[in-house]
């Protein structure tokens, strides 16, 4: 089965041959088929999706749509504020109430641009780690097999866009929570230069956290950017809107490109498949022109310092929950790692700051000899559902299996996921490709030099192909 991408179903809307009414119908229907397999959506508005797609279909007919994003149906991850709907971040201590009558920057981008918002997917309680599971919601499984993760925090808005529940979705990845279900998923996810996508309510996270696209494809992630960023006065460390489009900067290659690969960034271990398929992945770098050199950054594993600043603000977020009781209400490694992070004292915040501002110093020297650097996004591929951890595992950690992606949550570099092969067992492989702070183009482009070169984003989900058969 094929999926329409976004940046398909705008010109299908310019020639009439779809209207964002099919589309939408689409999408839940998709939506109806296999949410109760996958647990991607925890809320769903048929009646307004299509509303809304009826007055997108009149903007397209009288030739003046609002934006870019015109009739393509959206989805929101459930920590992203949406106005009219609930964010409860998957857990019990939200009062569904609200009030709610305010959008997050990127979602009033994408309402101010036209986009058909389909409903708001699942995450672990407060995102705060690199599965999808909560007390409130269960657990979201993955498209290729549902009995195993689809990783996270944003493992409904992957889940989502996999099996065409919308052409795209907007995540946040504080650690890797794009970029990890991405990989699982076999679809793509940029966490881009922090402040290029404006965040308000500021996260418990601090600077750490980004918002990210997501879709099936590197075309469709660059043409959401350039939707969702720009200037936004609630956020104060909003950087001033790009001037030109994300989009229109993928083609051209690479060829002559100063590409270094890293297998485990110097202190990860990879599954051997996942070995393999990323060397051939770099391969295809090199055949494209890139000039590929294999080189460690050099830098030692930051999780200390990231476990300084991460439980410090699962911390903030729990507050005076913490001295309650353990009922279930709170899931129970958030309420373990909270805990730890009340130990942590304003002088161990500081030197964890003071490691995140000498690995930054680190990998901007590192992007003057190279343009970009590419490493697997993950060391293995997804595991059971339900589980933070894979069986075996010496650490109750996510952190654990997560290597290659929170050191550049430190450093606020752009990191993009891409799919680059399966495992024997079918399951997807990804591909990470890292640049310089403000180098999202070049990333994207990097990831789309990619894509023409392979066919692995045009796989379909297991759920698909079983459908079709």
């Amino acid at each position: 089965m094929t999926i329409p991408q976004a940046v398909e179903l705008l010109e299908a809307y310019r020639t009439r041959t779809i209207s964002p009414v099919e589309a939408t119908e689409a999408a839940l229907s998709a939506i109806d088929r296999h949410n109760d397999a996958v647990n991607a959506f925890v809320l769903v508005d048929p009646e307004g999706a299509v509303a809304a797609a009826r007055e997108s279909e009149k903007r397209w007919y009288d030739g003046q749509p609002l934006g870019p994003a015109d009739g393509v149906p959206t989805s929101i991850k459930d920590a992203l504020w949406t106005r009219g709907w609930p964010t409860l971040r998957g857990s019990w201590l939200i009062d569904e109430a609200g009030p709610w009558n305010e959008d997050a920057p990127s979602v009033a981008r994408l309402r101010e641009s036209g986009a058909v918002l389909l409903g708001k997917t699942t995450t672990p309680e407060y995102s705060w780690k690199g599965v999808t599971d909560s007390p409130r919601y269960g657990a979201t499984g993955n498209p290729w097999d549902p009995a195993v993760t689809a990783g996270g925090s944003s493992g409904g808005s992957a889940a989502a866009v996999a099996l065409g529940m919308g052409a795209w979705s907007v995540g946040t990845d504080g650690g890797g929570s794009v970029r990890i279900p991405a990989a699982f998923t076999g679809t793509v996810a940029l966490k881009p230069t922090y402040g290029l996508i404006p965040l308000y309510p500021p996260s418990p996270f601090g600077t750490l956290s980004h918002a990210g696209p997501m879709a099936r494809t590197v075309a469709d992630v660059a043409a959401l950017l350039d939707v969702i960023t720009g200037f936004d006065a609630r956020d104060w460390s909003a950087m001033p809107s790009p001037r030109s489009a994300f989009r229109a900067a993928l083609d051209g290659g690479i060829a002559g490109l100063r590409v270094a690969y890293s297998s485990n960034l110097g202190f990860g271990a990879n599954d051997p498949e996942v070995d393999v398929a990323v060397r051939t992945a770099v391969e295809a770098l090199a055949a494209a022109g890139a000039h590929v050199e294999e080189v460690d950054p050099g830098f030692a594993d930051p999780v200390h310092a990231f476990h300084v600043l991460w439980f410090s603000g699962e911390a903030k977020v729990l507050g005076g929950s913490l001295n309650g009781p353990a009922d279930g209400r709170v899931d129970p490694g958030l309420r373990r790692t909270a805990e730890t992070g009340t130990t942590f004292t304003a002088s161990d915040y500081l030197d964890a700051t003071a490691v995140r501002m000498k690995l930054g110093e680190l990998m901007g020297r590192f992007h003057q000899t190279y343009d970009v650097l590419v490493t697997p996004t993950l060391p293995l591929t997804a595991f059971a559902v339900g589980q933070d951890v894979p069986d075996g595992s010496t650490s109750p950690d996510w952190t654990s299996w997560t290597p290659y992606t929170y050191p550049f949550n430190l450093t606020q570099q752009p990191a993009l996921s891409v799919p680059c092969g399966f495992s024997s067992g079918g399951l997807p492989i990804g591909l990470q490709i890292v640049g310089p702070r403000h180098a999202d183009a070049l990333v994207l482009r990097v990831g789309e030099a990619y894509q023409g070169a392979t066919d692995w984003h045009r796989r379909a989900p297991a759920l698909l192909t079983e459908e079709v058969a």
